[in-house]
């Protein structure tokens, strides 16, 4: 069959959080042929050659999500400006809507699902930079402006002023892009069998797109909350609460419409799919695939390992691996080390670092290692020392360090102190390699540790530095963990187990076709005649159909 793989920011590329995933999906499914829909969110990758493609991969279609608008242009004729105004006051009073988070408001779904349709029909029309000039015109901004002022409105947007209308407009442009792609004809993703969405947001928004105009069936598999990723990324780049309230009403709709058009929705751990079910995924359509990992180079690492038996009775030393940054807390984890330190004057403590350009990240850890040599002033935490330091600073890429097996082999127990996790990889990595664990309870950490090693909670040194004084005095006891670990990462968390899983995705979605497109006719006989027949006591009587009707229908029709 005929996949269309749409992702955003990451694969064919090698960034993102999902693009390896992508790529050993790609490449472990030959018997699939692959055409992947890539939108670009970052000017760093314009005109980057991406990552060598296995044969089966037919075409590779890229579309820039970054910087300036499409050049100037306008919907033609009366009428389908008329529509795209009819179209956008409907959206904008759906996202300026007062939220009410004692019950469902589906009259605002509707009119959301039903402009994003009509602008999608527009979009199709008139193909090229059309929609995108409209959606930035004044007719536009003046329709966000009066759905702003209107009593029904969230009380936040009172207090727009015309530069929030204008970069919320602007935002919605941007996000609407998807619809005026060039990707919608019969010979791209109207001529595949599948499409398959590998993250939520302006990706998902194509699929919507091409499952309304073609009817193939939408598979959608989110590694990580994408809506509260948005929600968190426009709180640090200080975006207006005034904007803020219409996109996040766009993404949380958005969301919503994706996981009600998808026929089959996956997550890669409980923590996600909990989010999924509170944005309105239907349970019948939801499973948990956990993301597999190459164990071939780790396996080794815990063979040895498992064959040496109990842990060396001497071996004191703790070891971090990850990237360095706030959210892994490792100012915590020094606190929680200095009081490992005070109970056990032997204990070590290798910081490895996976390699990182970011600047930020340097700066963090510049900070990290300042700390380091305060709490420890008179040993100096530096590499140069790491025979005398008790914390030391490594890097994996080094001869010391070659690769990550070697990171996880240099301490007889891993901690994870993060504060903030999705899906902990590194800690399923050192369970690979028959290495007990002390985490933190945050994102999937106690779905993937099963009672394996300890969790703690989080931001909390004392109960960090208790935990591993618990492992590092129990040699036996790492040993019993650091096997059982082992074998629970072999059995869920490996490739060969996720490929399975969506080879038999693929199978069942390809053997029924999922949810019939938006305006196809019903098919006759469909629905059983016994289906429509009133139940109750023989004498009772039916209500007339004008009393069956909702209140709010009933006057809209009398009006």
């Amino acid at each position: 069959m005929r996949v269309a793989l749409l992702t955003e920011g990451g694969y064919p590329h090698p960034a993102g959080e999902s693009w390896a995933w992508c790529d050993r999906l790609v490449r472990s499914l030959t018997d699939h042929d692959f055409e992947v829909y890539a939108l670009d969110t970052g000017p760093a990758r314009t005109g980057e050659r991406h990552l060598p493609l296995p044969p089966h991969v037919t075409a590779v279609h890229s579309a820039p999500f970054h910087g300036a608008p499409p050049g100037p242009a306008a919907l033609r004729g009366r009428a389908q400006r008329r529509r795209f105004l009819e179209c956008y006051r409907e959206l904008a009073q759906a996202l300026t809507a007062r939220p009410d988070p004692t019950r469902l408001q589906p009259d605002r779904f509707t009119a959301f699902t039903g402009a994003l349709h009509g602008l999608a029909d527009l979009a199709a029309e008139q193909p090229g930079a059309a929609l995108a000039g409209a959606l930035r015109s004044e007719p536009a901004l003046r329709a966000l402006e009066a759905a702003c002022r209107a009593r029904s409105a969230d009380p936040v947007l009172a207090w727009a002023a015309v530069r929030h209308l204008v970069a919320a407009t602007a935002e919605l442009e941007r996000e609407l892009r998807p619809l005026s792609l060039p990707w919608y004809g019969a010979d791209r993703l109207g001529g595949t069998d599948l499409c398959h969405v590998t993250c939520g947001g302006p990706a998902a928004l194509a699929g919507l797109a091409a499952g309304q105009r073609h009817g193939m069936p939408l598979l959608v598999t989110e590694h990580g909350v994408r809506l509260r990723e948005r929600h968190l990324a426009a709180l640090a780049a200080g975006v207006p609460a005034q904007v803020r309230a219409v996109t996040a009403a766009f993404h949380r709709l958005l969301a919503e419409a994706v996981y009600r058009q998808a026929a089959v929705i996956t997550s890669a751990n409980g923590h996600v799919r909990r989010w999924q079910e509170r944005c309105g995924a239907p349970a019948d359509r939801l499973h948990t695939i956990h993301p597999g990992l190459d164990s071939g180079a780790l396996a080794g690492a815990g063979e040895a390992a498992e064959a040496a038996g109990a842990p060396d009775p001497g071996d004191r030393t703790l070891a971090w691996v990850g990237h360095v940054e706030p959210a892994k807390d490792l100012v915590g984890l020094l606190h929680a080390f200095a009081a490992v330190r005070q109970a056990e004057p032997a204990a070590r403590l290798r910081i490895v670092a996976l390699p990182d350009r970011r600047p930020e990240g340097a700066a963090h850890l510049a900070r990290v290692r300042a700390l380091a040599a305060q709490l420890f002033p008179d040993e100096a935490a530096d590499t140069a020392t790491a025979g005398e330091s008790p914390v030391t600073f490594e890097e994996i890429g080094t001869p010391r360090l070659p690769g990550r097996a070697d990171a996880y082999a240099a301490g007889g127990i891993v901690v994870l102190s993060s504060t903030v996790e999705g899906f902990p990889v590194t800690l399923v990595e050192a369970m690979l390699c028959g290495r007990a664990t002390v985490s933190t309870d945050v994102g999937a950490v106690r779905e993937v540790i099963g009672g394996t090693g300890l969790v703690v909670p989080p931001r909390n040194p004392r109960a960090l530095a208790e935990a591993c004084l618990e492992l590092l005095r129990d040699p036996p006891r790492r040993a019993r963990l650091g096997a059982a670990a082992r074998s629970r990462a072999q059995e869920l968390f490996t490739v060969e187990r996720n490929v399975a899983a969506f080879r038999g995705i693929y199978r069942e979605l390809a053997t029924h076709r999922g949810p019939a497109p938006r305006a196809a006719a019903p098919v006759p006989f469909a629905v059983p005649a016994e289906l429509r027949v009133p139940v109750g006591l023989p004498h009772a009587r039916r209500r007339p159909a004008w009393a069956r009707e909702p209140v709010a229908a009933r006057a809209g029709r009398q009006a």
